[in-house]
């Protein structure tokens, strides 16, 4: 039988696996077989579907489109059909499930990366282009993920490549054009990983049955096939003997505080590095840690060195309060004993305005300083800040402490009346953790010492 393409009957079309064909995304790929082209990205979210949340374990899926003028007559948008064509939904399934066989859930931790593979010329072997493409895109994201320090070791069970198979005109072939497969007895798309393992066989007689002869040589031509694309897809990865396992810094870390709010918002920022974050009360500490410091750095790190030393783990402190221009930094320091033993949110705001009378300057910061300490002597502090001006009465009921006084210039609102989502994005904490977050990322991932002076 002569193929159309003048191809051996157990002969693979031209591949071509281009790299980092687009900028955005943790890792892209353009992948070429014969006329067939797939660009695939593997996007990278710090959130996981509902059913795996809080489990520790990561996610993989896949979505699966075929563009307008990719074939010869032009394809309707998913979108324009209000929802997705059933092909495209059945085809994004089995790449989904064929690239989660590749990768360790568990230790990627909870973070999704979704791989997107987008046909932009189809002619036949579209889903086993977008499987073997989609792969080495999961494999780029993942080198991304262990060089930002954010997964410890590439968590690859295997490599995974696919390819098609069928018999036309009464003869087996390898990896079908479209002019092979819509005329073939016999269509069959075959998926493997590197050790020879069947990870799905999508099988089916078209013309007529197949004999279980017909079926061992079509899947010995799949896999002499899928050898040939584990070796390309090796060439286009290129070489992972440095992304080796490295034994995480932190494993536990207590959290310094009997506020839960604040508790949770720290679980949520490390939840990435796949740290177990523990409160005084989980470690058996219930003491508490005297705050004699004269900055909310030192007092910072006196608590978190405080913890450490009680737990014999590693710990974080964050110290906070608010700092006013015009009494030279106070209540600074103070801000929660404002006012005395005993004292109410309200009667320490009324304090400050009391003696914010006859003052003119009205800027004042919120301040968090948040300290890391570990029983090996590594240590650091970062500081958070967020600029407003405080008013002569007290606006809004939302929020805590000082924010009804504390008014925002640039949304014209006190942190009393902003909605907490917003005021948890801009808050002094926020940026706070923002840094703390960048800081733990280098000890955890790589052991360096970050002290901030």
């Amino acid at each position: 039988m002569n193929r159309i393409d003048s191809r051996r009957l157990d002969e693979l079309r031209p591949v071509t696996i281009t790299t980092n064909f687009t900028k955005y995304a943790a890792g892209s790929v353009l992948i070429e077989t014969g006329d067939t082209k797939v660009i695939c990205t593997a996007s990278v979210e710090d959130r996981v579907p509902p059913h795996v949340r809080g489990t520790g374990a990561g996610w993989v899926t896949a979505e699966y489109s075929m563009l307008p003028g990719a074939t010869k007559e032009r394809n309707q948008r998913d979108i324009a059909k209000l929802k997705k064509a059933p092909r495209s939904s059945e085809i994004q399934r089995l790449i989904g499930r064929s690239l989660r066989a590749a990768v360790d859930m568990e230790r990627l931790g909870e973070i999704s990366i979704v791989v997107d593979c987008d046909v932009i010329q189809a002619d036949g072997g579209t889903r086993t282009a977008s499987i073997t493409g989609g792969f080495v895109a999961l494999v780029l994201a993942l080198k991304k993920l262990y060089d930002e320090g954010r997964i410890s070791s590439l968590p690859l069970r295997h490599f995974v490549a696919a390819t098609s198979v069928g018999i036309v005109g009464g003869e087996p072939l390898l990896d079908l054009c479209y002019a092979e497969d819509s005329g073939a007895d016999v269509d069959m798309n075959v998926i493997m990983d590197d050790s020879q393992n069947f990870i799905e066989i999508q099988g089916t007689g078209e013309r007529s049955g197949f004999t279980r002869g017909q079926l061992d040589e079509l899947l010995g031509l799949a896999q002499s096939g899928i050898e040939q694309l584990l070796a390309e897809q090796r060439r286009a990865i290129g070489d992972l003997s440095r992304y080796k396992p490295r034994e995480s810094a932190i494993r536990k870390i207590v959290v310094a505080t009997g506020n839960m709010g604040k508790l949770k918002e720290i679980r949520d920022m490390l939840a990435p590095l796949q740290i177990e974050v523990l409160s005084m009360a989980d470690a058996g500490i219930h003491a508490e840690i005297e705050e004699t410091g004269t900055t909310f750095e030192e007092n910072a790190m006196l608590k978190a060195k405080g913890v450490m030393e009680l737990s014999g783990l590693p710990a974080i402190a964050d110290d906070s309060g608010l700092a006013v221009e015009a009494l030279d930094g106070a209540p600074g320091i103070y801000s929660a004993r404002y006012g005395g033993e005993g004292a109410s949110d309200l009667d320490r705001i009324q304090k400050l305005l009391h003696n914010m009378e006859g003052k003119d300057d009205r800027r004042a910061k919120f301040v968090s300083a948040l300290a890391f300490a570990a029983p090996d002597g590594r240590e650091f502090v970062v500081r958070g800040e967020c600029h407003g001006v405080l008013l002569h009465e007290p606006r809004g009921e939302l929020g805590f402490g000082y924010d009804p006084i504390f008014y925002d210039e640039t949304y014209r609102q006190t942190f009393g009346e902003m909605d907490p989502g917003l005021k948890n994005s801009i808050s002094h904490r926020a940026n706070a953790m923002k840094l703390f977050f960048e800081e733990m990322k280098k000890i955890h991932a790589t052991g360096e010492q970050n002290v901030n002076q």
